[in-house]
């Protein structure tokens, strides 16, 4: 990641021009108002966005439905050459990288180098899905006096709704299954972070692979996915974000067409450190940086650290130590740890939060604060805030908080740990430490979680299904699931 060099003077030019939708192979000025997008890092606003209507989401359905019915991504073009094309728009990301990464820090608030990242599993996704499409098979079924065998066929038209923490990211995990089974999509990022999706789009379009209508972008605010959710014509949406939306999504798709649904939705992740460890200060230094890392706007950062008792101040301890070399600041200085929150309603948000936990009579052992240091005084920086000597059952312990603040909770034997662990309305993920591999099994079985990290928090593979249980979401992303979500199940029938 190193080797990659900001693009700051070419996104200063390319900002502009205010960014627009992407409908039926040609781009489309959206007819409603023009958003600013913000530099969190600054609060400057860095460009435009005009923003999408009703009528530009129909058309941008119209678009997928006609290029599905009628196009030939799932007809005639063959399963190798839609393997292909997908591992060819993977390369153009990856040549693309330096410039989607750039928008992604100046819209996001978060490292460069984490920006890096983000863009190369998106190329990464790509390449895992194009290796598919032509390996879902269908089955014979086992019956009597017929033939009897199943396909995969694709849903149709997908709506796709990506968060404002993962915009690329994201899109990656929901575009390649997607693409693989010959479905169309209509995506629509947040309204505050919408910039590296229209570059990625402008990317597909430059290379023209894609048959018209196939992918189509529609920009704006919560209005516009909230009507792609309600849109008859849309088969199925895929949902990355907050319980609370992803709730009236539910409601949304019973109201309508009852189209499928798949949700990830928030997380308040467990980690439990036990007194046998099987390296203590790497347990402290691991679940300090899955903790921080992303500025903490994770779904899946392990918010509430339980210790066991008679290791709990030395971890303590290292928390302190960990926290004195963490450099808040310029999200593409290479020497900064965390960059800025995502805006200041987010940042506000948060230090609410904090203030909740003082007057819940958690003792902060770090942190707390807003970060004015030097060129940070106008961006949206909090200091890695810890609070210490918590309950489960505290506000801050049981809410998704969505920032850098980490809860730290005493324990005594583990029937605590995987009660208190397992008390939350969230199910994500968790994780925890230990040297005994009796343990290893047993927590791992009694942890109520979609995804259980041991001895290394925070494990992610596109083979791997990634997905919560509980009020965190619906159905699997990544690996073979995600192709479970593209298709529906038809069986046939032969009697000779």
């Amino acid at each position: 990641m190193t080797d990659y060099q900001p693009q700051l003077e070419w996104a200063t030019e390319w900002l502009q021009q205010p960014r627009s939708c992407f409908i039926g192979g040609a781009w489309h000025d959206g007819a409603g108002a023009v958003l600013d997008s913000v530099n969190p890092a600054t609060g400057e606003v860095i460009g435009h966005i005009k923003c999408a209507i009703e009528d530009d989401v129909d058309l941008a359905v119209e678009a997928a439905r006609e290029a599905f019915d009628n196009g030939p991504w799932r007809t005639t073009i063959s399963h190798q050459r839609r393997g292909q094309i997908m591992r060819e728009l993977a390369g153009a990301i990856r040549a693309n990288l330096e410039q989607l990464a750039t928008l992604e820090t100046l819209d996001n608030g978060k490292l460069f180098t984490e920006a890096c990242e983000d863009v190369t599993n998106v190329a990464d996704f790509f390449d895992y899905y194009a290796g598919w499409t032509d390996k879902f098979y269908g089955e014979v079924n086992p019956v009597n006096s017929y033939f009897s065998y199943t396909r995969r066929d694709p849903v149709g038209v997908v709506g796709q709704i990506i968060p404002w923490n993962y915009p690329m990211d994201m899109a990656g995990y929901k575009l390649g299954p997607a693409l693989a089974m010959g479905n169309t999509v209509v995506i629509k990022p947040s309204g505050m972070t919408s910039m590296s999706l229209v570059r990625l789009f402008e990317i597909f379009d430059e290379s023209g692979l894609l048959p018209t209508g196939v992918l189509n972008l529609v920009v704006g605010r919560g209005q516009v996915g909230s009507y792609l959710s309600r849109h008859p014509r849309v088969d199925k949406l895929a949902f990355t974000g907050s319980t609370v939306v992803g709730k009236q999504l539910v409601r949304d798709s019973a109201d309508s067409n009852l189209k499928l649904l798949s949700l990830e939705l928030g997380g308040k992740s467990a980690n439990i450190i036990f007194d046998d460890a099987p390296d203590l200060q790497y347990a402290i230094t691991r679940s300090f940086v899955a903790m921080f890392s992303g500025k903490g706007e994770k779904c899946t950062e392990p918010t509430r650290l339980f210790v066991q008792r008679g290791i709990y101040q030395t971890v303590l301890d290292g928390l302190l130590r960990e926290d004195a070399n963490w450099k808040v600041g310029d999200p593409f200085d290479p020497a900064s740890n965390q960059g800025a929150q995502v805006s200041e309603e987010q940042f506000n948000s948060i230090m609410g939060y904090i203030e909740i936990g003082k007057s819940e009579g958690a003792r902060l052992l770090c942190g707390g604060t807003r970060n004015t240091t030097g060129s940070n005084a106008k961006g949206f920086f909090i200091d890695p805030t810890i609070f210490v000597d918590c309950t489960n059952r505290m506000r801050i312990a049981q809410e998704e908080i969505f920032g850098p603040v980490l809860t730290v909770i005493p324990f005594d034997s583990e029937e605590e740990a995987v009660a208190m662990a397992n008390d939350s309305v969230y199910a994500l993920a968790a994780g925890f430490w230990t040297n005994d591999v009796a343990r290893t099994q047993r927590v791992a079985n009694a942890l109520q979680a979609g995804q259980v990290f041991i001895n290394r928090y925070g494990c992610y593979d596109p083979a791997s299904p990634f997905g919560g249980h509980k009020q965190s979401g619906w159905g699997n992303e990544c690996g073979i699931r995600s192709l479970e979500l593209y298709t529906r199940t038809k069986t046939i029938w032969y009697a000779n």
